[in-house]
């Protein structure tokens, strides 16, 4: 949360009114992060992007996205059940 701050304050285009909002906002926003399945914390964008892209990658990569994307191979190889 520190963080976050001293990047809203770091801009220097908000009031500190519209900056406290923002923090009340985004505290309330990370108090629901036990209701998903992942977790990127944005410390650094590079990682968290890294991050981002991983996770992108092992969804498009799952069995049933996978099962649509070659259905035909796997037909051809009498996979299908």
């Amino acid at each position: 949360a520190a963080e976050l701050e001293r990047r809203l304050h770091g801009r220097g285009q908000d009031d500190p009114k519209v900056i406290a909002a923002r923090m009340v906002a985004a505290h309330a926003e990370m108090t629901h992060y036990a209701e998903y399945d992942h977790l990127i914390v944005n410390d650094t964008f590079d990682h968290a992007l890294e991050d981002l892209q991983a996770l992108i990658l092992a969804r498009r990569l799952g069995l049933e996205p996978q099962r649509r994307r070659h259905a035909a191979l796997i037909r051809e190889l009498g996979l299908d059940p």
